[in-house]
């Protein structure tokens, strides 16, 4: 597939605010099965923008304006080739071990609701990690409710989501992993982008996790959709949890109230030349 993306995050004001920073995790890398054949991002203030990587191997862009200003709008823009992998991940920047994706984190804690959970997930699967698994990925998606828009925010964490029995799709990573660490299998949380045929407008990013399975490596699984990752998944940034993949965080000083406003499109790039020679086919035949 050819992914493109166009991703918008716009903040107002209510007062003029200055020193403004933004941490910006939204420029995907290449790995086997994807590669950035354009990429951008475009602040509308005037500042400084700076590129590294941080200690998960994920490029941070630092955008800092001085200010004041009313409003900044993040525009994000470019496409990615993606080839189907399974879900198998290989040729990613690793820059930890594995074991430290055991680490207990925020947001994704296991309480005794997910332990059990998680024990009842897997009964019968043996020690096969794959198998266990697919057996959580398809228990989560059975069990808690993909819910776009609903009780959850970004502060929610994985027993509460759980207890609500629905969440995002960051909920959903929060509950799979602290599931599989609980079942002593490292895994971690990706940020990125998933193209739907019916839903090219999106509200926001999407995102999954990755499980470590010995001699095969790190596996992308889709709780939300109960699936391993496909070619359909364009991944950007990978963490413990949501607050180290976060695609955006920022700070500032003064401006009063914050509105935020996030516009999300993820759409085939293949897909436009063979609509608009449909176009041109029909409009001829009607000639």
């Amino acid at each position: 597939m050819r992914i493109r993306v166009v991703h918008e995050t716009a903040y107002e004001y209510e007062s003029p605010a200055r020193g403004l920073i933004q941490m910006l995790r939204l420029t995907p890398r290449d790995h086997d099965g994807q590669h950035v054949r354009a990429w951008r991002i475009e602040p509308t203030a005037d500042g400084r923008l700076a590129r590294r990587v941080d200690g998960f191997g994920n490029v941070v862009h630092v955008f800092s304006a001085d200010g004041p200003e009313e409003a900044l709008v993040v525009r994000v823009s470019g496409e990615v080739e993606t080839s189907e992998t399974h879900g198998v991940v290989r040729g990613a920047v690793e820059r930890l071990p594995d074991l430290f994706y055991l680490r207990e984190s925020r947001f994704a804690v296991a309480d005794a609701a997910i332990r059990t959970f998680a024990d009842d997930a897997v009964a019968g699967a043996g020690a096969d990690a794959l198998a266990r698994l697919h057996r959580l990925v398809d228990a989560i998606h059975r069990e808690v409710r993909y819910a776009p828009g609903g009780p959850t925010d970004a502060h929610s964490t994985a027993a509460e989501a759980f207890a609500l029995r629905e969440g995002v799709g960051q909920d959903l990573a929060h509950i799979f992993i602290a599931a599989a660490r609980h079942l002593e299998i490292p895994v971690r949380y990706v940020s990125g982008y998933y193209y739907r045929e019916t839903a090219t407008a999106q509200e926001a990013g999407h995102a999954w996790v990755e499980g470590l399975v010995p001699d095969l490596g790190w596996v992308g699984f889709d709780p939300c959709f109960g699936i391993s990752a496909t070619e359909a998944h364009l991944r950007v940034a990978v963490g413990l949890d949501y607050l180290d993949a976060a695609p955006v965080r920022g700070s500032r000083i003064g401006g009063g109230t914050e509105t935020m406003r996030v516009r999300v499109t993820v759409d085939d790039a293949r897909a436009q030349p063979q609509a608009e020679t449909q176009v041109q086919a029909q409009a001829q035949s009607q000639t």
